[in-house]
């Protein structure tokens, strides 16, 4: 079966970790090349491939079946949708959009010509997240009472890449590290009935909030999420607290440190979590036991990528799922402003 001819919007950080290495190891997969709008580099990292000048000469490229869209988040809704009228299925980083109209009007363009969008979350399939997602659909923990989910840095100085720093669409943390763990939230929990929200900034000279918690409202449980810049002290990133027990577990997943590191995925210590980092599961009184971490798959995207283009498989991290994580931003923002409760 042909491989999916496949082009990348930017070959920075992105591309570089997140993309091109699965796609050159994927047999269902090959990477034609990536715009690239100063720094040509792609070609000396995988030969053959090309650098393309601009963003409309990806998109005439008739072979090229396959756009991923790993610019900037203000151009994510731009650059996919001219994408898709191109006749180009579309892979869409995080933040999916600026907002929830953007999204919903890519859901639109996407179903008139027929192609597919699938968003770009590849943190549910980070060691640490599976594990989470283990011990609680194992029912051990009993009926949640609270979740508790963490992205914390320890860096006070500003991001070089100013998109990140200049008051305006997609910029702050929230669309930066919160779709990580809003999607991760809800891809466990569904939808909320009500958000509740507080942004702040902390940093000195920052122009964008840096600091947000998140409390998603659900009729008999909550779940609550953080981010934000000076956490020194390593605390849980995931906590899951149930009526006959909690698990509490550090952000360990390796994958990509190794990947910056220019390591492959693949083999079979690929993904695997450090005994030291193992949860800890605390269950009706008993001493607690560790858990054996779940091997963290990156690749687990693309092989959904490809199943769904060349088999019957539907995207794992749909439109939708994309839909429904910037609702969940827009109404926190809205909230953190209003300082209420936002209906989702």
């Amino acid at each position: 079966m042909k491989a999916i001819q496949t082009a990348l919007l930017s070959y920075g950080m992105s591309g570089r970790i997140f993309h091109a290495p699965f796609l050159e190891i994927h047999p269902g997969f090959e990477l034609v090349g990536s715009y690239e709008r100063s720094q040509k580099n792609i070609q000396k990292a995988y030969p053959g491939t090309h650098s393309y000048d601009s963003l409309d000469e990806v998109i005439q490229d008739a072979d090229i079946e396959l756009v991923i869209v790993n610019t900037p988040i203000p151009t994510h809704f731009e650059y996919a949708s001219k994408a898709l009228k191109a006749g180009k299925h579309v892979v869409v980083e995080k933040a999916f959009t600026n907002s929830t109209a953007e999204a919903l009007e890519l859901q639109q363009i996407a179903s008139e010509v027929g192609k597919h969008i699938f968003v770009y979350q590849n943190r549910r399939w980070d060691s640490d997240f599976l594990t989470v997602k283990k011990v609680y659909t194992s029912g051990q923990l009993g009926e949640l009472v609270e979740a508790e989910f963490h992205f914390d840095r320890f860096n006070g100085i500003k991001s070089p890449k100013m998109h990140k720093e200049v008051p305006g669409p997609g910029a702050g943390i929230i669309f930066d590290l919160g779709p990580h763990i809003i999607d991760q939230a809800l891809h466990l929990f569904g939808k909320p009935t009500h958000v509740f929200a507080d942004l702040r900034k902390t940093r000195p000279g920052t122009e964008v909030e840096d600091l947000f918690e998140i409390l998603l409202y659900y009729p008999e449980m909550r779940v609550r999420l953080k981010a934000g810049y000076y956490f020194k002290a390593p605390i849980p990133a995931f906590q899951l607290h149930g009526k006959l027990g909690s698990f509490i577990k550090t952000r360990s997943d390796r994958q990509e440190i190794d990947l910056d590191a220019g390591l492959k995925p693949q083999g079979k210590e690929w993904g695997l979590d450090s005994p030291s980092d193992y949860g800890l599961i605390h269950v009706d009184g008993s001493n607690p036991d560790r858990v054996v971490s779940e091997k963290g798959d990156f690749m687990a995207f693309y092989e959904n990528v490809y199943q769904s283009l060349r088999g019957d498989a539907t995207p794992s991290v749909s439109v939708q799922d994309g839909i429904n994580s910037m609702r969940v931003i827009d109404a926190a923002m809205e909230s953190s402003q209003e300082k209420k409760v936002i209906a989702y």
